[in-house]
Formats: structure tokens, sequence, C-alpha cells
């Protein structure tokens, strides 16, 4: 591969932040604050009872360590990580929004990106006014946006509020046309992060099919995404990101299927002792089990599924527990409430066991996932991705292919035939 070839070299690159050095103490609070310090005394702002979390103030914290790597002309790289990975921060230092610690960035060319829902608009200008402002910013002159304009407006498909403020504009709406912009203006680089997810299924294709003509015509995207189904569909490589560094670097199947892989290794139920159960003061999640209804160790396709939650309400509202099913896919494929299914709102103060039951002949053979998340008061309390993990083994076939069946669920559909 030749330098020339290379419109993004990343070497080297480091961000990092200092926690916790905002707070509400006023300047003579430091100045005891620092005077104990030096006199090697106990902090005196500090609550009689409590300690200094060193973990927030002041800690230099690195959200990106050591990362390196290049992209070519023409190529898509996909980006995945859990949550907190750095996936969003290394796409705000790659489009000039913050700088990096340290290490460097070259860039060739014109950078256009879609990180956020609404980023890079006036809220006050019409979405006719926005598009000719991220021309300009692109460098672009009037005449070669105007030559784009219908193009942009049809993509987007807001013919009918081009003349209207974007701060009057749902979030669906400022996403198809921040995308619209963003492909359609011709950058050398185009930079897109899970904002997609916003739109609906048919602007989604549309956005797919944009960014692979992109790449066709020579253009280099950026693409960061938990759909794993996009990222094997779209990209050629794949940068994996966890804890702020470069796990893995490689083509597509190799690295997605590692990434997923890492989810099929966990164990059907955990339990957590009181100083190490996740939840706050009030709540505490203290174990999590999952089951094939019919007993044993086997999840077959004709059995049910036993998930049982245990936990404990210190406080007097009652909760609601959600559960999110994922796939090897990294897709969730449905969720469910407690509230929604329990006559009343009984989960209330003390100790809880609860219990749900997946239906029979539900899932496709998969590896699948649990993740629980905590509500009070429609309020998320917390959250445990990936608490525990089972596998629903393929059922026998009576055909002659036995490859994996297509699809999420895998349901026994009634079929009539008549003559």
């Amino acid at each position: 591969m030749s330098t020339s070839d290379l419109l993004v070299q990343v070497e080297g690159l480091g961000k990092r932040y200092r926690l916790g050095v905002t707070d509400h103490r006023q300047l003579a609070d430091e100045v005891k604050a620092l005077t104990a310090r030096i006199l090697g005394r106990p902090d005196p702002t500090i609550p009689l009872g409590r300690q200094a979390d060193q973990q927030r103030i002041g800690q230099h914290f690195w959200v990106l360590r050591d990362i390196n790597f290049d992209v070519r002309h023409g190529e898509v790289l996909g980006v995945v990580g859990r949550n907190g990975a750095g996936k969003s921060t290394l796409l705000k230092l790659l489009s000039r929004i913050t700088l990096p610690t340290e290490g460097t960035i070259r860039m060739r060319g014109k950078v256009s990106s879609l990180l956020e829902v609404g980023t890079g608009f006036h809220p006050e200008l019409t979405g006719r006014e926005n598009i000719f402002l991220n021309g300009s910013i692109l460098g672009m002159r009037k005449a070669e946006v105007s030559a784009k304009l219908d193009e942009i407006v049809a993509f987007s498909g807001i013919t009918h509020h081009l003349d209207t403020p974007v701060k009057r504009y749902s979030s669906g709406m400022r996403v198809r046309l921040g995308f619209a912009i963003a492909a359609h203006l011709e950058p050398e680089v185009l930079i897109v992060d899970e904002v997609l997810s916003v739109g609906d299924a048919e602007f989604q294709r549309k956005s797919m099919g944009k960014m692979k003509s992109s790449a066709v015509s020579g253009r280099t995207v950026l693409f960061v995404s938990h759909n794993m189904t996009a990222v094997r569909a779209l990209c050629s490589r794949v940068l994996w990101l966890e804890n702020g560094r470069v796990r893995m670097l490689g083509p597509t199947e190799e690295v997605v299927n590692a990434y997923l892989g890492q989810y099929s290794h966990g164990t059907s139920e955990v339990t957590w002792g009181e100083h190490n159960a996740p939840g706050n003061e009030e709540i505490q999640l203290r174990r999590v089990r999952v089951s094939p209804g019919a007993g044993g160790d086997v999840f077959n396709w004709g059995d049910e599924v036993l998930v049982e939650v245990e936990l404990r309400n210190q406080g007097a509202s009652p909760l609601d527990i959600s559960i999110d099913v994922v796939n090897s896919d990294d897709q969730v494929i449905l969720t469910t409430h407690a509230l929604e299914a329990l006559p009343q709102r009984v989960i209330g103060k003390g100790r809880h066991l609860l219990a749900c039951r997946f239906p029979a002949h539900l899932f496709n053979a998969d590896d699948l996932r649990l993740t629980l998340t905590v509500w009070r008061m429609d309020r998320q309390q917390f959250q445990v991705e990936n608490a525990v993990s089972f596998t629903i083994t393929e059922p026998p076939r009576t055909s002659a292919w036995h490859g994996r069946r297509k699809g999420v669920v895998r349901m026994n559909i009634p079929w009539e035939v008549k003559a």
C-alpha cells in the first residue's frame, strides 16, 4: 500500500480527561483544603465520616490510549466495542471536535461527520439555510451546494419542511437531513456514528446503500455501530476497541466473530454477595438465573426458557425490571418489562424473587444473552449488561438442508392446504 493511498493515519493517539474537578465548593473551601494538605491534616471540607473519592477528584482518566491504524482510499472501516470503549471519542477526535492529549492524526481531504442528532445545525436557521451553512463549512461554493440541493432534499424526505427552522424538526428529521448533507456534499472522508438507528427502516436501507456507493466511488467511510449485521454488510475491515485500547484490527468476519464470541462463554447463573452486588444504596441485584423450562442444562428449541431474578428493594416506591434478549449479532430481539405483565405494582419494599417464562418455539438457534435494567418511577437506576447467557440448540430437521435458518425468532406458524 502506497503512502499516497492513505487518507487517515492515526499514530499513538490518546485522549485524557480529568474527573471530578468541577464541584460546588467555594474558593474559601479550596484554601482550607490546601492548607490542611500542607499541614498533613484531614480535609475540613469533607463531612465527618466520609472519605474523599480519589477516583473521582482530580484523577486523570484515559478514554483512549495508544490507538494506531490507517484507512486507505475507498475503504469502509467499522468501529465496534461495548458502551464506554471510546468509539464516539475516537470519532470526535477524527472530526476535530476535540483535540488529542497525545499522538497524531493525519487526514487528507474534506471530512464530513454525523455524530449526534443535530450536530452541525443552527436551530434558528431553516433546513435550506443549514444545507448551505454545512456546505460553506466544507469549503464549497454556493453554486456547488445549489447543484446538490434537490438531491439532498429528496434523500432526506423533508421537502415540506425545508423552510422550517430546524429547532422544530423531530430527531428523525434532523438525522435524515444531517446524513443527507454529510453524504451528498462529496467529502473524501465520511464519519458516521450510531445515530442512524434513530431513522426508520426505509431510511436505514437508503443510508446503507448510500455509504456503499460512496465507498465504490472512492470515498472513505468510518462507521460506528452496535449492529453487527450492518457492519458485516458494509465494512471491509473492523477496529475493535476495548477499555480505550485497540483489542483487534482486521478483516470484518474475523474481528466480528471474535467480538461476538466473547459473549458465548458466559454462565447461566450468577450470584452476588452483599458487598459486590450491582445496584445502589436502595436496590441490590443478588442473583440471576436462566434455565430450560423442562429442566437439565440443554436449551432445546421446544423448551420454555425460565429466568429468575432475586433482588432487594429498600426504597418505598415500587420497582420495575426489564430484560433485553440480545443475539449473537448484538441485536436486541425483544424486551419484556415486569410491570407490563404483573397485574399490580407489587415489587415494593423487601426481598423479591421474580420469574418470567419465554415460550417454547420462540427463539432461533443462537447464542443469546440477557441484559437487566432496574427502573424506579420510570427512571433507570442501573443496568447489568450480559448478566447471563444461554444457547438455543438447533432442532432436528426433516429436510435435506441443514444450514442455519434465517431470522431472530423461529415460531411454529400454522399452515393450511386446500384442494
